[in-house]
């Protein structure tokens, strides 16, 4: 026997999304029928299958705010340090929410000029003034930007606060609001503690983006990127972001997937595996650890250099496939993100013919206004670098 020729003629052909094209066939559906509701991860719904690639060039938080708003959602890049990363993320939290739950506040004795400094930090228009827990006013930016700096806010912040009750709807505070002429509303408890505050801004937004992707408590979905082995950022994350991607080339190795197994008893959020490229290693990770899903697809990506680099991948269409059909016959449950070489709605198309529930893209998004990436003008033209 040949052994070393049997690896080339006996192997499958790992095609990839220029050697396929779906046939068409009889269909009973309008374009206005179809519906494009699938899943991020087991615990987490989306209006349409799209997620922006946790690279540094694509996914920041006005990209994630954008994609959760869009229906689809967005996933932190971790090229940056821990407390950076955690930033972006409680922004995307803090983008939209019915009733804002960690609200930043201001003391009265604090200057006018600290007040500014708070608001333009956070991209905010305004700060409840609380003492001792107890609400005691309210200043906006419309109070600092006259005011001497110097001043305390005491001495020009808005003392009589129209509040809410905790309980109250959306409509009953829109329209408080709106008989009010007001933009901020806090929430308050029967002693006058803070404990939360309404933006007309945020009630606006619900209407205008009914297909966005939110969490129970109404605010933007988003997910962060990790390493297996960086427990600590895994768990400060954990605590607001609404998912974890893993976040390396080969997924399926022994201290890889030995370092999820003790993340996972840490975190009390959906993880999601990868990358991956073959049945074997969607097998040996079904079986071995409860993860929310499998993130599939090696080498594949418009700026990955695996392949090239190792000469070791796995093309997405082929991945996929693989990885769709070893779960199916395992009977598990666990969403199928298709990663890399995505160029253009055909392509998105085949990886979910294919298995996937949905597909991450970074080239597709680098080019976007919202991604991060360096604006570079060449003649008449502009680029994002990628």
């Amino acid at each position: 026997m040949r052994e070393f020729l049997s690896k080339i003629t006996n192997s499958l052909d790992a095609i990839g999304f220029d050697d396929l094209i779906l046939l068409p066939g009889m269909s009973s559906v309008e374009p206005s029928e179809v519906d494009l509701s699938t899943r991020a991860s087991k615990g987490i719904w989306m209006k349409v299958p799209f997620i922006s690639s946790p690279m540094d060039t694509v996914t920041e938080s006005e990209m994630a705010i954008a994609m959760a708003r869009s229906g689809g959602i967005g996933i932190i890049h971790r090229n940056c340090s821990k407390e950076e990363q955690v930033e972006m993320v409680k922004r995307v939290k803090r983008a939209e929410s019915f009733i804002i739950r960690d609200v930043i506040t201001i003391d009265p004795r604090s200057t006018i000029k600290e007040a500014a400094e708070i608001m333009e930090k956070n991209r905010i228009s305004g700060l409840p003034v609380v003492e001792e827990g107890k609400l005691v006013g309210i200043i906006t930016g419309r109070d600092v930007r006259f005011a001497d700096p110097s001043l305390r806010v005491a001495d020009v912040m808005t003392r009589d606060v129209i509040t809410a009750k905790e309980g109250i709807k959306m409509e009953e505070a829109e329209e408080l609001m709106k008989s009010h002429k007001i933009e901020k509303l806090p929430v308050v408890d029967e002693e006058g503690r803070l404990k939360g505050l309404i933006t007309y801004k945020d009630i606006a937004l619900r209407g205008r983006y009914g297909n966005a992707t939110r969490d129970e408590h109404g605010r933007l979905r988003v997910g962060a990127a990790i390493s297996p082995f960086d427990l600590e950022r895994a768990k400060e994350l954990s605590k607001i972001a609404d998912l974890l991607v893993i976040d390396v080339a080969h997924f399926h190795s022994l201290r890889v997937m030995e370092a999820t197994k003790k993340l996972l008893k840490e975190v009390d959020v959906d993880v999601v595996a990868g990358n991956i490229g073959t049945y074997e290693a969607a097998v040996d990770i079904i079986s071995s650890m409860d993860v929310a899903g499998l993130r599939v697809g090696i080498g594949s990506g418009s700026v990955c250099t695996t392949m090239e680099v190792t000469g070791v991948g796995a093309p997405t269409p082929f991945a996929v496939a693989q990885v769709a059909d070893a779960v199916k016959e395992m009977g598990a449950d666990v969403p199928i993100i298709a990663d890399g070489g995505i160029r253009g709605a055909g392509d998105i198309a085949i990886s979910l013919a294919l298995g996937a529930s949905s597909v991450m893209m970074g080239y597709i998004f680098a080019g976007c206004r919202e991604s991060p990436g360096e604006l570079i003008s060449i003649g008449s033209r502009y680029y994002k670098r990628h």
